[in-house]
């Protein structure tokens, strides 16, 4: 009675697998390693059939033994091309996955080309627009200076005077940060230093720039990258950390480039970096940034210990 009872559920169980296999033969484009497995699912079905029948009749016939027994050897035969076979399945999942992720980093590329052109078109119109208009302005209050005697009406342009100038200037730093000449013209070294000298001169914070670089050059996607990740740490340790010093180091090895962030800041729990408040520190952008040039990010951050990053990307 108990082997009966395990015929019958195995039965059920094979005949329930078999319907399976054969429900995915369209999903897998009816390849011939998936079909053959499903096959074989339903020859072991068949087979615990003929032997539940044998069972029931009580006196096995030889005929019945000699199927019961090719149709095991089909089984095997059919699982084993099978297996063999579906090789091929799981390396055209791996191919399709390669060309997810590659597609996916064209598209991000072409993200941060279209996003950094515009940034240079933006930083154009206001140099070559903005610029010039504010210098005849300029001009224009120089030349009225000679021919105002009243002594308000001096303090009145020289006031106005002192604001053109505060724009011309506010207009050249935005200019830079949105498209650094420096970085263009002399390489990610000279821009870091430029910028943080600018930082330092705030005396918001002392940062500490270091670099083996001088005037070495890297791919300019490669240069953008890098730069705007050191700009994005810099900003969050300002606004976020409360540190007071910042150390920076670029370096150039034989076959990769590595630039090493640190603050004294309060740090964080690295395990809330999936918040609304970390999305806003701008760190997923940077990771996403970095993978584009198949580089590495890592952030390591201990409360009340401070804050580091590595950037590796390859020369």
């Amino acid at each position: 009675m108990v082997k009966l009872v395990a015929l019958v559920i195995s039965i059920i169980l094979q005949i329930f697998a078999a319907s399976i296999a054969l429900g995915f033969i369209k999903l897998t484009k009816y390849r011939l390693s998936w079909m053959l497995l499903s096959m074989a699912f339903v020859f072991m079905a068949v087979r615990k059939i003929i032997q539940l029948v044998e069972y029931v009749r009580g006196t096995p016939a030889s005929i019945w033994l000699t199927i019961d027994e090719w149709i095991g050897v089909l089984v095997s035969f059919m699982i084993i091309v099978g297996v063999i076979l579906i090789r091929e399945l799981f390396y055209s999942l791996k191919r399709a996955e390669i060309d997810r992720l590659r597609t996916e980093k064209r598209v991000l590329n072409a993200i941060i080309n279209a996003e950094e052109n515009e940034k240079k078109r933006f930083a154009k119109d206001l140099h070559d627009g903005l610029g010039p208009l504010l210098s005849t302005v300029k001009m224009s209050i120089s030349s009225l200076n000679e021919r105002i005697s009243d002594p308000s009406g001096k303090i009145i342009l020289n006031n106005t005077n002192h604001l053109v100038n505060e724009a011309i200037n506010t207009i050249k730093d935005i200019s830079n940060n949105l498209s650094p000449h420096i970085l263009s013209n002399f390489g990610l070294a000279s821009a870091i230093s430029a910028f943080t000298t600018k930082i330092n001169q705030t005396k918001a914070i002392e940062i500490d720039f270091k670099s083996n670089m001088e005037t070495q050059r890297l791919e300019n996607d490669k240069e953008v990258v890098i730069y705007r990740a050191v700009c994005e740490l810099i900003n969050n340790s300002i606004r976020h950390s409360g540190a007071s010093r910042i150390e920076i180091e670029l370096n150039k090895h034989e076959k990769f480039v590595t630039l090493q962030f640190y603050d004294n800041g309060r740090g964080f729990d690295t395990s809330a970096l999936r918040t609304e408040e970390a999305k806003g520190m701008g760190l997923s952008n940077i990771e996403t940034r970095v993978k584009t040039v198949e580089g590495v990010f890592i952030l390591e951050s201990t409360p009340g210990k401070g804050t580091s990053a590595l950037i590796k990307v390859t020369d």
